[in-house]
């Protein structure tokens, strides 16, 4: 009997040792890239403002058309400003209209399944050229760079400041949304995003090794740039990647290819609501709005704001 129980302390003690050695070998994230502690319907409500904005810049860059044209009375705030319609081939043109139509279906849908009510609020949101090339860090160019210009232009925008951003939070946010109807809603607009991201990135990894006229960078210097510069603004690391690699970085370390991007096991990277932030509003503070987005609504932002987590 006391032998049993010897043997009992003993397996008691070896499962506490592993324990302890699993918890010592989690990676402690710094301060910054910490997620904040959210109920399902402040992520919800925070959620609504991305799609809000994206949805808006793909159906005006498309066709001039706004939210309130395809679904009236389903949001209701200022007008963007600085939207214009991009030059862009028809293919290209109708792909990116059915995205803004798909990211309207979507907002319905938040609608449908949760306790959010139409209208939903519109931020004030700022389309202008310059602020795109900001936030990239492609200013200086010359001619300067112009997300209207060409289809070009467009998709190296589109590709890490939209769909990306929006797959990669979701990522954070689905483990931590309670009921199950409002899980399947979010990884079903996560599909969605995910698609769309691999669409612009399949696109441009077509002709990447092209110059992008007017200027003697290729699409995978671009793409460097601005996943750079995204990444920066991030604060929390190498997220975003460009089509291009180094071998070390690749899939398995046998690839210098890069068209769906990954950590070292090839897990789509994930991003806080504080990294979105920082990134969409150009600032690199995520209490602080400005650039695409120049006010931001929602309990979440609101908590933000109240315990100064920028």
């Amino acid at each position: 009997m006391a032998s049993r129980s010897c043997l009992f302390i003993f397996l008691l003690l070896l499962a506490f040792q592993s324990t302890v050695i699993k918890a010592n070998t989690v990676a402690v994230l710094p301060p910054q890239c910490r997620p904040v502690v959210a109920g399902t319907l402040a992520r919800f409500e925070y959620l609504v403002n991305l799609i809000i904005g994206y949805a808006e810049f793909f159906l005006r860059s498309s066709t001039g058309a706004g939210i309130e044209d395809i679904a009236p009375g389903l949001v209701q705030g200022p007008v963007p400003i600085g939207a214009t319609v991009a030059n862009l081939d028809n293919a290209t043109r109708a792909a990116i209209r059915e995205f803004g139509l798909a990211l309207v279906g979507n907002l319905r849908a938040i609608v449908d399944e949760t306790l959010l009510r139409a209208p939903l609020s519109r931020p004030q949101l700022n389309f202008t050229a310059g602020v795109f090339t900001g936030i990239l860090n492609l200013s200086g160019l010359t001619p300067p760079f112009n997300v209207y210009g060409s289809t070009t232009q467009f998709l190296l925008v589109a590709e890490p400041l939209t769909s990306s951003l929006l797959q990669f939070y979701l990522a954070q946010v689905i483990p931590s949304i309670a009921g199950n109807d409002q899980q399947q809603l979010a990884a079903g607009i996560g599909l969605t995003a995910a698609a769309q991201a691999g669409y612009f990135r399949t696109r441009l990894n077509a002709i990447v090794n092209s110059p992008v006229p007017p200027y003697t960078m290729t699409v995978a210097n671009f793409t460097n740039t601005t996943a750079t510069a995204v990444n920066q603004l991030g604060l929390c690391g190498v997220k975003n990647e460009g089509l291009i690699v180094p071998l070390s970085l690749g899939a398995e370390n046998r690839t210098t290819t890069n068209v769906v991007p990954g950590d070292v096991n090839s897990l789509s990277p994930r991003r806080t609501e504080r990294e979105v932030l920082r990134i969409v509003f150009g600032t690199r503070n995520a209490t602080r709005p400005g650039g695409i987005f120049l006010s931001f609504n929602g309990a979440l932002f609101r908590l933000l704001v109240a315990l100064r987590q920028s």
